[in-house]
């Protein structure tokens, strides 16, 4: 089991699959290889700090979060070998870095932010061009010739065979109210741990989302006090998408953007599922048009 998450910030990942990784993790062992791949420089997500100084702690506090929960990190680099900025827009090169670095894992599932369909939700410019990126890359992984100006090769008569992945959306905490879910993961057994790994970044849960008043964040003065508001945080989300209050998830949703999966598939490989027959109904239905 590869499974390849991408997503726009340092601080992305902790907070919409952290716990289902780990649930992978504990089932599978060995078995599982995680994966998560950044795709901004983070060097805007500060206010007294220079962005110098934001990136290099960024990537130092992702690197900590890593070695507590066993996943790989990677940063996203251009055809230049450097990263990209944030709120920057769609390019050529963007879409050939993603390209080049989901053919090199070739994960079975890749998780990404979503796009939201409302005209009335709020969004965060980085995450949307970053899933709008994999989505229009998707059904190019498996087209070795796509980016050789970007990437070039020593024999284009040489090409390797690539697995498309299975795409599936997490929950956006900026998307509030207007999020949707196929699958529920409940990661309560996680939580410690992913409240540990979100810890990680300072720079952000004490320093920056206070000052952009986003996600209903406060400093916290140490760890037991980060657990209460990261709690509040599942719990709202919880209310949001009418899931069973007092335990944390995280959702995703199956996207036609990959291969298309059975459902089957899904409940054979996705740990400690919340059972919701009727959803599952719709999903499968879904999944059987699309395929």
């Amino acid at each position: 089991m590869r499974v390849l998450h991408v997503h726009a910030h340092y601080d992305d990942f902790e907070f919409v699959a952290a716990g289902t990784f780990e649930q992978w993790r504990r089932k599978l062992g060995s078995q599982f290889q995680g994966r998560i791949l950044v795709c901004t420089d983070g060097r805007s997500g500060h206010h007294f700090r220079t962005r110098e100084e934001t990136a290099r702690i960024r990537h130092a506090e992702q690197e900590r979060s890593a070695a507590l929960g066993g996943y790989e990190f990677r940063q996203l680099l251009g055809p230049d070998g450097r990263p990209f900025g944030e709120a920057r827009t769609l390019t050529t090169d963007l879409l050939a870095a993603l390209w080049q670095s989901i053919r090199e894992f070739e994960p079975d599932y890749l998780l990404c932010p979503p796009l939201p369909a409302d005209p009335l939700a709020g969004v965060h410019p980085d995450h949307i061009t970053v899933a709008e990126a994999v989505r229009r890359v998707a059904y190019m992984v498996n087209v070795p010739h796509a980016f050789l100006d970007e990437f070039p090769v020593a024999d284009e008569t040489q090409s390797r065979w690539v697995r498309t992945p299975v795409i599936l959306n997490t929950y956006d905490g900026y998307m509030a109210g207007a999020n949707s879910f196929d699958l529920a993961v409940d990661i309560e057994p996680c939580f410690d741990l992913v409240a540990e790994e979100s810890w990680c970044h300072q720079s952000q849960i004490n320093e920056w989302l206070p000052w952009v008043a986003r996600h209903h964040i406060e400093p916290a003065a140490d760890l037991e006090a980060w657990k209460v508001k990261l709690r509040q945080r599942f719990d709202r989300q919880s209310w949001e998408l009418g899931l069973p209050a007092g335990r944390a998830h995280e959702v995703f949703t199956v996207t036609n953007w990959g291969i298309v999966p059975k459902p089957v598939q899904l409940l054979r490989d996705f740990p400690n599922l919340v059972a919701d027959p009727a959803r599952q109904d719709r999903l499968e239905s879904r999944l059987q048009r699309a395929g």
